[in-house]
């Protein structure tokens, strides 16, 4: 490759200097993002509820040698004073915020004869009203870091659990999922004046703790592919790259858009998706 394309490519979809803040991202697809984003140039802080893991994953991406660099601690997005306190944390580590990744999440599984009431105030309270609040909370931050060219970028994760009318027993993370979908496109136009584009991932089957229990096993893992259009399970560098391309110069003139990560799942008819594991 030439060097004029290398600098042309490293300009539209390097991330060097910005900084981003993963939430949930010591595991699975936040992990995957918080990776990409280091190696691609940018300074990322991880934050979850186990900080420890949070701190060591952080090492283990440093230890990649990218060009950024990743910083891990505690973070709960399910309560108020959670995510408030975790705004603090963040204020503490920088005055300014180009990249916000709602990634944390949770999920609840049971038959839909049993499934109790208490799965829905924890699922909405992480997956939508702690997304809600620490965007509002961050919002200054990243106001700050914006300008006309390049916008500051906030990706949630959703799910084509959202997408697609399909439960599989988690029916208030599905629902969750797409009011994660909607208030993308609520933020969207709210933030658009303020120089912030808002998107959102709606990835299929991805390896992540959340999903072990289908995806732990290779024969699990062909099972759950077979479903899937494209004959495969997403890997990592399919969501970094997405990352890469939505938080770049590539991707700042985009907003409001759910981005379907699922190997053709969302064009289905019938999707199982973890049913028949």
């Amino acid at each position: 490759m030439s060097e004029a394309s290398e600098r042309y490519l490293g300009s539209l979809f390097g991330v060097s200097g910005k900084v981003a803040l993963v939430t949930g991202g010591a595991t699975g697809i936040g992990r995957m993002i918080a990776t990409g984003l280091v190696l691609a140039g940018a300074r990322v802080l991880i934050a979850s509820r186990k900080g420890e893991d949070c701190v060591a994953v952080a090492a283990e991406i440093n230890e990649l040698g990218g060009e950024g660099t990743a910083e891990g601690f505690a973070g709960d997005v399910g309560t108020e004073e959670g995510v408030l306190a975790l705004a603090d944390a963040v204020r503490a580590r920088t005055d300014r915020l180009h990249i916000l990744v709602n990634n944390a999440g949770v999920s609840w599984g049971a038959e839909y004869a049993r499934f109790p009431h208490a799965a829905w105030a924890k699922v909405m309270s992480v997956n939508v009203a702690g997304l809600f609040t620490l965007t509002r909370e961050l919002t200054p931050l990243m106001v700050d870091a914006a300008s006309d060219t390049d916008p500051a970028r906030i990706i949630n994760l959703g799910s084509v659990m959202g997408t697609q009318p399909l439960a599989d027993g988690a029916y208030s993370y599905a629902a969750s999922k797409a009011a994660v979908h909607h208030m993308t496109r609520i933020l969207a136009g709210e933030l658009a004046p303020r120089r912030i584009t808002v998107n959102a991932f709606a990835p299929g089957p991805f390896q992540s703790r959340m999903t072990a229990f289908a995806t732990a096993r290779d024969e699990q893992v062909d099972k759950v592919a077979s479903g899937v259009p494209l004959g495969r399970i997403g890997a990592p560098d399919d969501v970094a790259g997405a990352a890469l391309y939505l938080c770049s110069r590539a991707g700042s003139f985009i907003t409001g858009a759910i981005l379907p990560i699922d190997g053709g799942m969302s064009v289905q008819y019938d999707i199982r998706l973890f049913k028949d594991v």
